[in-house]
C-alpha cells in the first residue's frame, strides 16, 4: 500500500487495486496443492527445484557413499553405463573441466572401476568404459537409486509421476542440446 502524503487524501483506488493484485498472487500460491487440496501451500518453482535437487542430491550421495564413492565419481560411472566417451567428451557430458576428468578417471581407474583404450577412429584420443566391476557396482547402485525415487514419487497419483517425467525429460534435453550433448546418444563402438 502507498503511504499517504500529509497534505492529500491516499488513493483508495491505487491502493485497493494493488492490495487485490497482491492477494490474488497469494491466493494462487496457496490455492491447490499438488494433490488437490484446496488451501495447501505451494513453492513457487525456484525454491521448489532447488530443494528438490537438494533432496535426490542426498539420495545419490547416500548410495554413492556406500561404495565409497564420491558424488562426482558416481555422475562419472553414471555417464558410462551406456556409453565409451573420450575424454574431452567426458568432460562435456560432467561439465567439468578437462583436469578434473583425468582425475576422476585416475581414481577410478585404480579402484578398477573404468579403463582406458585408445579410440580406433583417433589414434590421439582416449576412450573410457566401465569395466565389468565398474558395470557391476552401477548396477546395484542404480537399481537403489531408482526404488529410492520410486519411494519419493509414490505418493504421486501416476498421472502426476507421468506428467513429472515428461517435463524433467524436456528440461534436461533442451538443456544438454543447447551443450551439444545428445543424451540418448549410447555406444556404437565395436565390444561394446
Amino acid at each position: 500500500m502507498t503511504p499517504a502524503r500529509p497534505d492529500t487524501a491516499p488513493d483508495t483506488a491505487t491502493d485497493t487495486a494493488t492490495d487485490t493484485a497482491t492477494d490474488t498472487a497469494t491466493d494462487t500460491a496457496t490455492d491447490t496443492a499438488t494433490d488437490g487440496t484446496p488451501g495447501q501451500p505451494q513453492l513457487d518453482p525456484v525454491d521448489g527445484l532447488a530443494q528438490l535437487s537438494f533432496l535426490v542430491t542426498s539420495l545419490l550421495e547416500d548410495q554413492a557413499a556406500e561404495h565409497d564413492l564420491s558424488l562426482s565419481a558416481t555422475r562419472l560411472l553414471g555417464v558410462l553405463r551406456d556409453r565409451e566417451p573420450t575424454m574431452n567428451e567426458l568432460a562435456r557430458l560432467l561439465e567439468l573441466d578437462k583436469s578434473s576428468v583425468t582425475g576422476l578417471v585416475d581414481r577410478a581407474e585404480r579402484r578398477g572401476l573404468v579403463a582406458r583404450a585408445p579410440s580406433p577412429a583417433d589414434g590421439r584420443a582416449v576412450l573410457v568404459r566401465l569395466t565389468d566391476e565398474g558395470r557391476e557396482l552401477m548396477t546395484v547402485a542404480a537399481e537403489r537409486f531408482a526404488a529410492d525415487v520410486s519411494a519419493l514419487l509414490g505418493p504421486l497419483p501416476a498421472r502426476d509421476r507421468a506428467a513429472l517425467a515428461r517435463i524433467v525429460s524436456r528440461l534436461l534435453v533442451a538443456h544438454a542440446a543447447g551443450r551439444g550433448v545428445d543424451l540418448f546418444a549410447t555406444t556404437d563402438r565395436p565390444g561394446s
